[in-house]
């Protein structure tokens, strides 16, 4: 559903630009809250992913020109070890590449003790008001959804 942007995103978004988040893990994180009962106080595979992906928007989207956002498209991830309440994750997302309106990302997490996993993240950057338009147009088979 990505709409086509006419800006050359190579002027705004280059490969080696990064943003590193840093979280302490807290029971909203957890297994528990996602309904893994059994892993109540490590950090759930959910609460894992959002902030790869909020490392990789918070990376590029400010870059941006005024009414251009990116949206996801794909991820592939590992998560390899476990980190319990308390501790503090980070995660690393790269601009890998960029292709047209398409940026890929490659993302490393750790904790206090070493490395938990990584992954590739595809984003897509799109007019923000055109994009909603095609949402909208989408939606409206269902239901009106109004998209902001």
């Amino acid at each position: 559903m990505a709409v086509p942007t006419m800006i050359d995103v190579s002027q705004f978004i280059v490969p080696g630009m990064s943003e590193i988040i840093q979280r302490t893990v807290e029971k909203r994180h957890t297994g528990g809250t996602y309904g893994g009962g059994a892993m109540e106080d490590l950090l759930a595979t959910p609460a894992y992913v959002d902030v790869m992906i909020r490392a990789a928007v918070k990376a590029v989207d400010h870059r941006l020109p005024e009414g251009y956002i990116t949206v996801g498209r794909s991820m592939e991830f590992t998560h390899e070890a476990p980190t319990g309440t308390g501790m503090s994750v980070s995660i690393k997302a790269t601009v890998a590449e960029v292709n047209g309106n398409r940026v890929i990302f490659d993302i490393i997490a750790s904790d206090e003790v070493g490395p938990i996993g990584s992954g590739k993240h595809e984003r897509v950057i799109v007019n923000q008001g055109e994009w909603a338009k095609k949402v909208q147009e989408r939606l409206k088979l269902v239901k009106n959804i109004a998209i902001k």
